[in-house]
C-alpha cells in the first residue's frame, strides 16, 4: 500500500499558539504511522514557516531556531510544501493536510482559503464554518436563528472605547442593560484569552482594555450560572453527524480562564456528569443543530451552560478545539470507546473526502 502524506501545520500567530503546541504533539503521536507519513510545519508567533523534524523539536521548544522555510504553495496543480534551505528549494508531494491551529490565523478561515486556493483536502471546517464560529457576534447570530436560549450581550467596539467619553459611554450602555457580573469577552479569541468577569464598573473598564487587546470587536454578557457543559461533535457531508457525551468543566479559578484551562491542575472534567432532567441529550441535538447550522464540516466543540433548572443555553462552538493531553474533545470521544488513535484517522479520512 502506498502511504498518503499527510501536511501536520501547528503553532500559528494566534494567543494560543502554546495550546497548538500542545495539541499538535498528542495528534502526531497519533497518526498511524502505517497508513501516512507526516511532514511536519510549524508557524511562529511571527509568522515563520519553518520544517520540523520531529515531535521531540515541538517539545523541547528547539524547532523555533529551525532555518529551513517550508510554505505551502498555493497553486492547485502542484498540492506540495516548497522547501527552502541553504542547498536550495524543492517541492514535497502532500496528500492533505491536518491544521492543528487555534484562534486567529488558523481556525477563523484563514489558512482554510490557502487549502481552498490549492485544492488540498483538509481536517475540520471549511473557510465559512471557521469564520463565522470563531466571531462569536456571528455565531450569536446564527444562533438566534437555531433557536434555543444563549447568553444576552451588548457588542462594544475597540475604536469607541478608545476615548475616555467612548468608554464612558459603552459603560452605561452595559450598565443600563445587565446587573454585575458580566463577562467580558474578545469576539474573536479562544482559550478564554482576554475573556474577564466585571463585578463592578472599574472591572468592566479594565475588563474591556484588556479585550480590546486582542480584538477590535468585544462581547459583553450577562452571567448565566450553572454548569459548564462541552459536547464534541463529528461528520457531516458525506458522514452523519454524530455528538459525544457531554462533560462538565470544573474550574479552579472563578470561571474557566485560559491558566485554569491549561496550567492549574485543580481544575478537572468530569464526562457524562449527573445533570437535571434530560438535559443531556438536549445539549446534544443542540450541539448537532448548531454545527449543521454554521455549515460545520470534520470536527466542533459545542459549549453550553446548563442551569440548576435543566435550561441549556447556548455558549459558543469551537472548530479547531484542543487536543491536549487534558482537552475535552478527544476524552468525550474516547469515553465513548473510540481512542485517541482512532479519531485522528477519522478525522483525517473524513478530511480527505471533502473534494
Amino acid at each position: 500500500m502506498i502511504k498518503k502524506r499527510i501536511l501536520v501545520i501547528f503553532g500559528g500567530q494566534s494567543s494560543e499558539h502554546i495550546v497548538s503546541c500542545m495539541s499538535a504533539v498528542n495528534v502526531i503521536n497519533n497518526i498511524d504511522r502505517d497508513t501516512y507519513d507526516v511532514l511536519i510545519v510549524g508557524i511562529t508567533e511571527e509568522g515563520h514557516w519553518l520544517l520540523v523534524d520531529s515531535v521531540e523539536a515541538i517539545q523541547d521548544e528547539s524547532w523555533r531556531d529551525g532555518t529551513v522555510q517550508a510554505v505551502l504553495s498555493p497553486d492547485a496543480t502542484e498540492k506540495s510544501v516548497i522547501v527552502i534551505d541553504g542547498a536550495g528549494i524543492k517541492k514535497i508531494k502532500v496528500d492533505g493536510a491536518f491544521p492543528v491551529l487555534h484562534g486567529l490565523y488558523g481556525e477563523d478561515g484563514t489558512i482554510q482559503g490557502l487549502f481552498a486556493l490549492a485544492k488540498l483536502p483538509y481536517v475540520g471546517c471549511g473557510v465559512l464554518a471557521s469564520a463565522v464560529s470563531m466571531d462569536k457576534f456571528f455565531t450569536k447570530i446564527i444562533a438566534d436563528r437555531v433557536g434555543g436560549r444563549q447568553a444576552a450581550y451588548e457588542p462594544v467596539m475597540k475604536e469607541v472605547i478608545a476615548g475616555t467619553e467612548g468608554m464612558a459611554e459603552a459603560v452605561k450602555r452595559v450598565e443600563a442593560r445587565f446587573a454585575y457580573p458580566v463577562f467580558i469577552k474578545p469576539s474573536n479569541a479562544g482559550s478564554s484569552r482576554g475573556v474577564s468577569k466585571a463585578e463592578n464598573r472599574e472591572q468592566l473598564t479594565e475588563g474591556l482594555t484588556e479585550a480590546a487587546r486582542h480584538d477590535r470587536k468585544i462581547l459583553v454578557e450577562e452571567t448565566i450560572v450553572g454548569h459548564e457543559i462541552e459536547c464534541a461533535v463529528f461528520g457531516n457531508g458525506k458522514e452523519p453527524v454524530i455528538a459525544s457525551g457531554v462533560g462538565e468543566v470544573l474550574a479552579a479559578a472563578q470561571f474557566y480562564d485560559f491558566e485554569a484551562k491549561y496550567f492549574n491542575a485543580e481544575s478537572r472534567t468530569v464526562v457524562n456528569p449527573e445533570l437535571p432532567g434530560d438535559s443531556a441529550e438536549r445539549v446534544r441535538r443542540a450541539a448537532v443543530e448548531i454545527f449543521k447550522a454554521v455549515d460545520g464540516y470534520g470536527l466542533a466543540r459545542v459549549d453550553f451552560f446548563v442551569t440548576k433548572d435543566g435550561d441549556v443555553v447556548f455558549n459558543e462552538i469551537n472548530t479547531m478545539p484542543g487536543f491536549t493531553a487534558i482537552s475535552m474533545y478527544p476524552m468525550l470521544f474516547e469515553a465513548a470507546g473510540i481512542s485517541k488513535t482512532e479519531l485522528v484517522g477519522k478525522l483525517i479520512e473524513h478530511g480527505m473526502k471533502r473534494y
